[in-house]
């Protein structure tokens, strides 16, 4: 049974699409390259990465990220590089500064904002009394306690 969800898993992995061509002879430099690789978003698919992607431009992105590996660039400049011809949307993980630093924290206070809402309501509906108290008349208990007993 192992065999079995190993093999599954193994299948169900994602089929990179870097051709061999595209390879580094230096096996750190090619892995610094995935790495890279795994961070930017392929301006064609938009939910890809350029590693899984067989479409034109990420071919061209996974070349000039192992371009400029071997001119010597560092990690932040490559990701510098794409990000100042294609904007931040080209990174899977934005930088959270600026603008973008608004949108990472806005859905976590909107959270905690709503649920310090309900709590605050909730409480004060606990410990309100009702305004009126409802006292029936005679009448009214002799037709409940007629209408109990049938």
């Amino acid at each position: 049974m192992r065999w079995l969800i190993l093999c599954l898993c193994l299948t169900a992995m994602p089929v990179l699409a870097v051709e061999p061509d595209e390879m580094l002879a230096d096996p750190r430099l090619e892995a610094r390259a995935q790495v890279l690789d795994e961070k930017i978003r392929c301006v064609k698919c938009r939910s890809e990465v350029i590693a899984s992607s067989n479409a034109d431009w990420a071919s061209d992105a996974r070349v000039i990220v192992r371009e400029l590996i071997l001119d010597g660039a560092s990690d932040q400049e490559v990701l510098d590089f794409f990000v100042a011809r294609y904007g931040e949307y080209v990174l899977m993980t934005p930088q959270a500064t600026g603008s973008t630093l608004f949108l990472w924290l806005a859905g976590p206070i909107m959270l905690m904002l709503g649920g310090g809402l309900a709590a605050v309501y909730i409480r004060r509906r606990a410990t309100t009394k009702p305004a009126t108290e409802w006292v029936l008349s005679e009448a009214e208990e002799a037709r409940l306690k007629q209408i109990m007993d049938d």
